[in-house]
């Protein structure tokens, strides 16, 4: 069974940083690339990062590039996302997915607020 389990959402001030954080079960990182995508109330899902199966190449919209990083720990299988220089645009549900959506978490809650 696959699983996906978001974490590490939570308040932040605008120009603070989080990081959030999605264990991963079931697959491997070698197999599968993955993504970042999230949802802001009353919007559609947004991607905001991609990262090459084996943790190769990296990719970002030009909304979240220079401010968010993407990156995988194969040993304890975890997907990460380093956000910086939040504003309140980049308020959402964030959700860890497979590359291509096959598989999703059920995402952690980003508010980003003074």
């Amino acid at each position: 069974e696959v699983q996906l389990q978001a974490s590490g959402g939570g308040l932040v001030q605008p120009g603070g940083s989080l990081r959030l954080s999605c264990a991963v079960s079931g697959i491997t990182f070698d197999d599968y690339g993955m993504s970042w995508i999230r949802q802001a109330p009353g919007k559609g899902p947004e991607w905001v990062s991609t990262i090459r199966s084996g943790g190769g190449t990296t990719l970002y919209p030009d909304s979240v590039k220079g401010r968010f990083t993407i990156s995988m720990n194969k040993v304890n299988n975890t997907l990460y996302l380093a956000m910086n220089a939040l504003k309140s645009d980049d308020s959402a549900v964030y959700y860890c997915t497979t590359f291509g959506g096959t598989y999703w978490g059920q995402g952690t809650l980003v508010t980003v607020s003074s």
